[in-house]
């Protein structure tokens, strides 16, 4: 079984990957082939194209894993796919799904009202990622670093950014780890908000092994912010 995660994520690469494999299982429209993201209500999708936009996703913006919700519709989609290439074991995949589901709705209320305290609080973010993340615990993304998706950062831009800011009150910005550090600091600087770096991902930091450990840190470190 193949996932891809969906809405173009990672159509750089990926196609060309999934071809080379010479694998028929794991071709689209085979079982083998699983789109994580089918069924979710998506965030972002542009009503027109333009390259002048910059790096838009034509499909709506694909960070919807940061959404805690949408980890249980991601894994129903695992779950369903692998009763049905490996009916044998199926009884063993929903077990663990119903495992799975029922920790994160425990957690879930929890994250929700360490958050409580601070809903509307305004963020800049570097790139547009978390827009669900956002939305589920109630920020204000009120700007990005980047001037437009996938473009750097440009001192014409930022010159508009802190006064926006300063007005605005924006207490953080929230940038991922793999981001360079200087133009977020130098911001910081200028406006009195407060730099947060956080992982995206399982795996982004070594001691985030799963799903609900990368939220556990997040929140945490927002919360401390």
């Amino acid at each position: 079984m193949l996932i891809d995660g969906g809405l173009q994520l990672e159509i750089g690469w990926f196609p060309t990957l999934v071809t080379g494999a010479r694998n028929q299982k794991i071709l689209h429209g085979n079982p083998g082939y699983v789109v994580a993201g089918t069924g979710i209500s998506v965030l972002e999708a542009p009503a027109s194209l333009d390259r002048a936009m910059g790096d838009v996703h034509p499909l709506g913006n694909p960070h919807f894993m940061l959404d805690p919700s949408n980890g249980k519709i991601v894994a129903t989609h695992i779950c369903d796919r692998l009763c049905q290439i490996d009916a044998a074991n199926c009884r063993y995949y929903k077990n663990n799904l119903n495992d799975f589901v029922k920790r994160l709705d425990d957690k879930l209320p929890e994250w929700q009202k360490m958050l409580e305290p601070f809903q509307g609080t305004k963020i800049v973010t570097y790139h547009k990622t978390f827009p669900y993340f956002a939305k589920r615990f109630h920020l204000d993304v009120v700007g990005t670093l980047e001037p437009k998706p996938g473009i750097p950062p440009s001192p014409t831009h930022i010159s508009h950014l802190i006064p926006m800011m300063k007005n605005e009150g924006v207490k953080l910005i929230i940038i991922e780890q793999f981001r360079e550090r200087k133009i977020p600091e130098f911001v910081a600087n200028q406006t009195g908000a407060k730099v947060v770096i956080l992982p995206i991902m399982v795996g982004g930091l070594k001691e985030i092994d799963d799903y609900l450990t990368l939220f556990d840190y997040t929140i945490n470190l927002i919360v401390s912010a």
